[in-house]
């Protein structure tokens, strides 16, 4: 067979296509949130992958698509980022490369029905793994998981409780395979419409076996969004925007006031004087503040981001220091050697020091909060431990004001919606400058979003429930499950490998041609 060599132009256009195609699930994650794309947003890039001439040709497809949708998710970072946002993308993007493979392992050519049917399952695990990967966080953590883009659909909400974020992920690429399936080869259309069938039954079955969150009580919870405040003395300044956005809360009987990430940007205990302050606020309007407090501390060495709770009578005592650090943001990986980032872009010129364990606060009324602090709001993990150690309420502390004119506030908000459904429990979060919002146990949205233009407070009727979802009983089980798919994939592959070929081995050298044309035999 002859092989065909494409111009290197012919491979640099069919690469920055697949880059496009990789790109399209974007607009099914907030600002545009046309979550039903989603759903078809894969089949470009699927088409590409399949078509591949060879196997190295697919992995290349995948990796070129992985490096476009990891740049489309966070194109918001290019300011900060500069050119290491296209490195990080092309590192990560080398995940998708063995997804691109299976791709073209499973639905080239003329793949019969039982093949497209096993790629319906192998395809959507294999997607898996580099979410989990890249959802480690030393390389960025889990922003942009395609099943995230169903924030805000109910049934969707209903099955995260179940399987969290890493179920939608699934059944999201499972549509997207029967439907590349479905337009690419005819043998599969059967298989690719019973596998359609089979995600709305898995729905539905989830919306009629999965437990409701049951509500057994409620409580006011207060956002305090003081809005952009620049130039000089920013921190003193905000400090006061706080405190007279607060005292607006006097008389509105709330259990608790939350002030955004960074909202203090003094150790308390060096500045007793901000410390009586924020205990004055607190007898004003009978509820705890939770505050946020971004500033070298006193007791030891380093600084610290931590969620910092105040009474009455001063700081309680409970504080948790953020345990998980945005790369680059807020330390630079390996400053030894990467510490020239910090002259190109945005990045940490001093390492934040981290925490060693979450904390569940009692804020009094028989109220108990996990905070977490502005990217963890993304680990489903974290707010899952919260849930499974008593918290009524989860709460996360942010600021995405060096992005506030980009997608990622909206993005930011959206992600409570489906910690709380995956835990059953509340969440609110709270922004310095936007976009604030609150959910429900369910996931549904508790009252208005604050957006990046307001400057306000907001009280939020929370309702609180407390029975425990399958997925913070049983934790990550799509992901265990797409692990051992794969696993028996190998395991199958090297069995494959291993058995003997029918008609004894192969020689080593082709067999010598007659004059005819025909293979010469033994013994002619």
């Amino acid at each position: 067979m002859t092989t065909i060599v494409r111009p290197p132009a012919s491979r640099w256009r069919r690469s920055a296509v697949v880059a496009l195609a990789g790109a399209l699930p974007v607009l099914a994650f907030p600002v545009p949130s046309l979550w039903w794309f989603a759903y078809v947003a894969l089949v470009p890039w699927l088409l590409l992958a399949r078509s591949a001439p060879t196997g190295r040709r697919a992995a290349y497809d995948g990796w070129c698509g992985g490096f476009g949708y990891l740049v489309a998710v966070h194109h918001w970072l290019l300011p900060s980022l500069h050119v290491f946002i296209f490195l990080i993308g092309a590192l990560l993007g080398l995940l998708w490369a063995p997804w691109g493979w299976l791709v073209r392992r499973y639905l080239g050519g003329s793949p019969s029905p039982g093949r497209c049917a096993v790629a319906l399952l192998v395809l959507p695990s294999g997607w898996l793994i580099p979410e989990l990967v890249r959802s480690w966080q030393g390389l960025g953590g889990p922003w942009g998981l395609l099943g995230a883009s169903q924030w805000q659909v109910e049934p969707a909400l209903r099955l995260a409780s179940v399987g969290g974020v890493w179920l939608l992920s699934f059944l999201v690429v499972a549509v997207n395979v029967a439907v590349a399936a479905l337009v690419s080869v005819r043998a599969a259309r059967v298989p690719a419409v019973a596998a359609v069938a089979a995600t709305a039954a898995a729905t539905c079955a989830a919306w009629a076996w999965a437990p409701r969150p049951q509500i057994d009580g409620s409580t006011r919870i207060a956002v305090v969004q003081p809005g952009v405040v620049a130039g000089p003395d920013s921190a003193a300044r905000r400090f006061d925007r706080e405190e007279r956005l607060t005292r607006r809360l006097v008389g509105q009987d709330v259990n608790l006031v939350v002030w955004g990430e960074s909202s203090v940007g003094y150790d308390l205990a060096d500045r007793p004087d901000l410390a009586r302050r924020i205990a004055a606020l607190s007898r004003e309007t009978g509820a705890d503040v939770l505050v946020n407090v971004d500033a070298r501390r006193s007791d030891r060495p380093g600084i610290y981001k931590s969620s910092v709770l105040v009474g009455p009578d001063g700081p309680t005592g409970d504080r948790y220091d953020k345990m998980r650090l945005v790369p680059f943001g807020e330390y630079v990986p390996a400053r030894s050697l990467l510490g020239w980032a910090t002259s190109v872009g945005k990045a940490a010129g001093e390492d934040r020091r981290r925490g060693t364990g979450q904390v569940v606060m009692n804020v009094g009324h028989g109220l108990r909060i996990g905070p977490l602090i502005c990217f963890e709001t993304a680990f489903p993990d974290m707010s899952r431990h919260l849930a499974d150690d008593g918290a009524d309420v989860l709460l996360g502390q942010s600021s995405t004001s060096t992005f506030q004119h980009s997608w990622a506030p909206r993005q930011h908000a959206s992600l409570a919606a489906l910690r709380a459904a995956e835990t059953g429990r509340p969440m609110v979060h709270a922004t310095l400058t936007g976009v604030s919002a609150a959910y429900g146990p369910d996931g549904r949205a508790l009252g208005p979003w604050l957006g990046t233009g307001a400057s306000t407070t907001q009280v939020y009727d929370v309702p609180l429930a407390h029975g425990v979802t399958p997925y913070v009983r049983h934790g990550d089980w799509p992901v265990h499950g797409a692990l051992l798919v794969l696993a028996a994939l190998c395991a199958g592959e090297g069995l494959r490998a291993l058995r003997p070929r029918r008609g004894g081995p192969e020689p080593l050298v082709p067999p010598a041609r007659t004059v005819h044309g025909s293979p010469a035999r033994p013994g002619r």
